[in-house]
């Protein structure tokens, strides 16, 4: 049976680190107000170089160098993003030209904040079916240039920044603790489309666009919808709460990650919190939390971890993974 391994990490945060200190000097706002609501301290922002194309590049090498792979040999990327460089082509095959790889499929999914775990599940897909071997999966976003810069209350959340894996197709047959993908499980419910979207769009209004959210009602959402995934994707693999040694959530606020956590009875200590470092990056925020865990060692091979995530739309999913 072919599963799809993790064999890399990879990240990318573009240099311009922003405080809360250095927010409240252009909007209404404090550093306390801040981190009392969401934990949230620093985000960075993309300087006008910068791009999701030049982000996701960044932390697309450094996941295959941690593979141990050349760009060439990758046959399939997989980018989730809600910012992307162009209408069209799509990012993934900006990342592919700047990688150097002259021919793999390269394809763009969206999702929002639950677009890294929508890339995840296509990719483990076409691993399993045998039609590719070796898979690039990014979230990637710059949504600093879909902010409401006067709006203290959507403005201060969000961030830039990129994440990815390197997915590689494996027989297991013979293995008798499987590694890699174990199980997946996806949602959505277009109903909530004007709790969390962006007021523009190319076949609506030619603009972009700024990012509006209703933030009590999509907090009540997250909890409700996180926790109950997280249980159907373990289920799915024959798990418990008890047998999870790492949840790795969508970095969106530090109290959604505690009241999920109580929710699954699961112990503080056994989740990767990122936010207060980067803040909200949308579908990067599952993959950068990531490789933070694996590069400081928390994350063992062997390790049952779940990754999860909820964005507008609403989307919301999970995977749980043996490392």
């Amino acid at each position: 049976m072919m599963r799809a391994i993790v064999t890399g990490t990879g990240s990318a945060l573009p240099a311009n680190r922003v405080s809360n200190a250095d927010l409240a000097e252009r909007v209404d706002t404090s550093d306390e107000w801040i981190v009392e609501r969401t934990g949230i301290r620093f985000r960075h922002i993309a300087a006008e170089h910068e791009t999701t194309a030049t982000l996701a590049t960044d932390a697309a090498r450094a996941a295959i160098a941690a593979a141990g792979l050349e760009p060439a040999q990758i046959d399939l990327i997989v980018l989730a993003t809600a910012t992307p460089d162009q209408t069209f082509p799509a990012t993934a095959t900006k990342v592919q030209a700047a990688l150097g790889i002259d021919d793999c499929v390269a394809f763009d999914v969206a999702a929002v904040c639950s677009g890294f775990l929508y890339a995840v599940q296509v990719a483990d897909s076409m691993l399993r079916a045998g039609v590719h071997r070796r898979a690039l999966v990014i979230g990637a976003e710059t949504f600093s240039r879909i902010l409401d810069w006067e709006d203290r209350t959507t403005c201060v959340l969000f961030g830039d920044g990129a994440g990815a894996i390197v997915l590689e197709a494996e027989d297991d047959a013979a293995a008798d603790t499987p590694r890699g993908i174990l199980s997946t499980r996806l949602h959505a419910d277009g109903r909530h489309n004007q709790l969390l979207y962006v007021d523009g769009g190319p076949s609506t209004t030619g603009t972009v666009g700024k990012l509006r959210m209703k933030g009590k009602e999509v907090f009540r959402h997250a909890v409700v919808n996180l926790a109950t995934v997280m249980g159907e994707s373990l289920d799915l693999a024959g798990l418990t709460p008890a047998d999870v040694d790492w949840v790795v959530p969508h970095q969106a606020n530090a109290r959604i990650l505690d009241a999920t956590a109580r929710k699954l009875n699961l112990a503080p200590e056994k989740v990767v919190v990122t936010v207060d470092r980067h803040a909200n990056t949308s579908a990067a925020s599952v993959p950068l939390a990531l490789d933070v865990a694996v590069k400081d060692g928390r994350i063992k091979r062997g390790d049952i971890v779940v990754l999860e995530a909820m964005g507008g739309g609403f989307t919301w999913g999970a995977a749980v993974v043996r490392w």
